[in-house]
């Protein structure tokens, strides 16, 4: 082993801590201390907690890992002198929009990347739902959840394995108005193949549906790496198909939303790709 070398395990733990970290600063969501500003549009904000839950996120892997390289949403790559060859991948806050209003469905979500290029853990945890999913390579996907009725439960994830009745697609119809129209048109057509869609608000948690067979397909352009990072390895463990896009190196800094908006994520049960992906 190199003296950077490390196991998936030991990975896995820190992302967990990492995330939860991240987590505890959205669960004290107060809307007095939003300050939310917009992005690239009146329906993309960032807010005082997307910064804040990064920084939490950021401090737990530096303190545990500090050769590591770290990407995220908000704030500037963390380029370390002597780096291990790892690479974090921070998304603080997926779904300001819901977090800004008091839907449940935002979370924290931290990945991390091996020095061949390769997924090794990622953990998604949404604490208004109480709800952390999380995975690593060959170790398959897993939730750690508090049930309605206040218990404690682990297990493992795998997805619907075969297409079923009342199929449902989630997708995102995204914030620019040109996409979104082509988007609307191409809806009725993706449709004939599903019983229904839905929108949950939150690109990390709609994978993590997938993986948990909540929804049978998930189709979203204009995602960056740290929408997708985690949550697409724990679909993956679950054993769906997952389709990622190809984007300019996040170590560079966030791509064009141009960019991001020219190519798509996907998830779906084995076998249902065709009925809903795009062909390019």
């Amino acid at each position: 082993m190199t003296p950077h070398s490390v196991s998936v395990d030991e990975l896995l733990e820190v992302a967990l801590r990492a995330a939860a970290a991240g987590a505890a600063v959205l669960a004290a969501r107060d809307p007095e201390g939003f300050g939310a500003t917009e992005k690239s549009s009146d329906a993309d904000w960032v807010t005082a907690f997307d910064l804040a839950a990064e920084r939490a996120v950021r401090s737990v892997i530096t303190d545990a890992r500090p050769h590591d390289v770290i990407t995220g949403e908000e704030l500037a790559p963390a380029l370390p002198a002597e780096p291990s060859g790892y690479r974090w991948s921070i998304d603080p806050l997926d779904g300001t929009m819901n977090f800004i209003r008091n839907i449940a469905y935002h979370c924290t979500s931290v990945a991390v990347m091996g020095p061949d290029g390769g997924w090794l853990a990622g953990v998604v945890n949404a604490p208004a739902l109480r709800r952390t999913y999380f995975a690593s390579s060959g170790g398959g996907a897993w939730l750690d959840e508090t049930r309605a009725d206040g218990a404690q439960d682990v297990r493992r994830l795998r997805g619907p394995l075969e297409a079923r009745g009342g199929t449902l697609l989630s997708t995102a119809l995204t914030y620019d108005p040109v996409v979104r129209r082509r988007l609307v048109s191409e809806l009725n057509g993706r449709m004939d193949n599903f019983g229904d869609f839905r929108r949950l608000g939150s690109a990390a948690l709609e994978l993590c549906a997938v993986a948990e067979g909540g929804v049978d397909a998930y189709l979203e352009y204009g995602l960056f790496e740290h929408d997708f990072a985690a949550a697409a390895l724990i679909a993956e463990e679950a054993g769906a198909w997952v389709h990622r896009p190809e984007l300019s190196p996040a170590i560079n800094g966030l791509p064009s939303r141009d960019e991001a908006l020219s190519v798509w994520t996907g998830a779906c049960v084995p076998g249902l790709e065709g009925n809903f992906a795009p062909s390019h």
